[in-house]
């Protein structure tokens, strides 16, 4: 691709982007296709000879936009938002364009000192103090997966990493049913095994983990010759909100000297209002936070942050510093390549600079106050609707629900062909989970560009 062809095709992809964003709400939210309808589309063998660019982005607009969920659709109620807000994806647009690897200070100085001031401004925003010091991760499950390594590291003193896990004392690790199952991915990846991933029951309407059972847990672990490494704690769980009373995890892991990993991945962002704080109330006694940017702040994927209160157990934990990684002249410089499990990093803390001069910490929280707002609204209509019941209440903008008007049939079979039909509809688009083992239909606010007609349409 000539100089000037690719003036003309960068132009043309960003008119392409901004028509794209302008006519969301005249498609369907979820793809419409078949399996297999996408791949009999596409050739089976690669081309030999280039293609002019003219017949290649025709095909993308044939084959590729109709094969595609489009998450940022105003009535997008699935799953958590991976909101892209545009002033995030111009940033995308430059970062793409300068293709650096910021892995180390020296290899891009400005992202690095970049993504200090933007961690601290985020840190400011949602309210912690300052004894922590943060880092860009490219999703929560890496985040997750660097916090019980940290675990893991801090448990055996310091010995897993160089002695391996064969031989030491076997690990323990707890937390509630409600958490992701990227924990139960990094519990695989960090060698602990899914049997020391210990879940403790649930109760209350929060869905908490039950503090008398914890403890109890840690208790018959110790007296069995188990070593009890870290706790995580789930504010906002994906299923459905599912939330621990953290300062009581906190204290408990006190007591035991544990290392306690919050997982707020799409909460945390409501943290930038004061009155939403209460649902982590002790988060600061925490080692290790994660939330996500890109999901309800505006944050173009993938952007993930995790506060870290003591970084020198996790570079202790991930680094390694052969001669062509020493960024020499420079000490004392952060090299985040150190804080993370990937050596390769992209510059990702330019969207989040743009993102929050572009709308500002008061346009932000009125979005995610709408949100709370509207998800509560639909949840009294369909309340009040015959036949409906709410099955958990709402959790910030999350809550679930159920339709019951089947005497005696199969309420699972009946709700998740409810689901299909209004997915298949198009006009919005909603994921189901299971609650106490019974399926039920879940809902969230949170798309970017959500208006409260969106929430009424959802309702009808």
């Amino acid at each position: 691709m000539r100089e000037n062809e690719f003036r003309e095709w960068s132009a043309r992809a960003a008119e392409w982007g901004a028509d794209y964003r302008a006519r969301l709400r005249d498609l369907p939210v979820r793809a419409q296709t078949k399996p297999g309808d996408v791949a009999a589309q596409l050739e089976p063998s690669p081309p030999e000879a280039g293609e002019a660019m003219e017949d290649i982005f025709a095909d993308f607009e044939r084959i590729v936009v109709p094969g595609m969920t489009h998450w940022q659709h105003p009535r997008f109620f699935a799953y958590f938002p991976a909101n892209a807000a545009p002033a995030s994806v111009v940033a995308e647009y430059l970062v793409s364009a300068m293709a650096a690897q910021c892995m180390l200070w020296q290899t891009s100085p400005a992202a690095t000192e970049m993504e200090t001031r933007v961690v601290d401004w985020l840190r400011q925003a949602l309210g912690l103090p300052d004894r922590f010091s943060g880092v860009i991760q490219d999703s929560a499950s890496s985040a997750t997966l660097a916090a019980i390594l940290v675990m893991r590291e801090r448990a055996l003193g310091w010995k897993g990493n160089i002695e391996g896990l064969s031989g030491q004392p076997k690990l323990r690790v707890y937390c509630s049913g409600e958490v992701h199952t990227s924990v139960d991915r990094a519990i695989w990846v960090a060698g602990i095994g899914q049997d020391n991933l210990v879940r403790i029951p649930v109760q209350g309407a929060n869905r908490a983990m039950d503090s008398t059972a914890l403890e109890a847990a840690i208790s018959r672990d110790i007296e069995a010759g188990f070593l009890p490494a870290g706790i995580i704690a789930s504010v906002g769980g994906t299923s459905v909100g599912g939330t621990d009373d953290v300062a009581g995890v906190v204290e408990i892991a006190r007591r035991h000297n544990l290392y306690v990993h919050v997982d707020a991945a799409w909460a945390g962002s409501a943290m930038i209002c004061p009155e939403f704080r209460h649902w982590w109330l002790g988060v600061e006694g925490a080692d290790s936070i994660v939330f996500n940017p890109h999901k309800w702040l505006g944050a173009q994927f993938d952007c993930s942050v995790q506060f870290i209160a003591n970084p020198d157990e996790q570079v202790r934990t991930l680094a390694i510093q052969p001669e062509y990684l020493k960024t020499h002249g420079a000490d004392g410089m952060i090299n985040y390549s150190e804080w993370s499990v990937p050596l390769g990093r992209r510059f990702r803390a330019l969207k989040i600079w743009f993102l929050l001069r572009a709308y500002g910490l008061r346009h932000l929280r009125g979005m995610i106050r709408n949100h709370v707002a509207w998800s509560a609204k639909v949840a009294d209509r369909l309340a009040a609707e015959p036949g409906f019941e709410i099955v958990t209440p709402p959790m910030l903008s999350l809550f679930s629900f159920r339709h019951l008007a089947v005497p005696d049939g199969d309420l699972d079979a009946h709700n998740l062909d409810l689901l299909r039909r209004i997915n298949d509809d198009g006009r919005i688009y909603l994921t189901q989970t299971r609650v106490d083992g019974k399926v039920a239909i879940r809902f969230q606010a949170g798309q970017f560009d959500m208006r409260e007609e969106d929430a009424d349409m959802a309702v009808d």
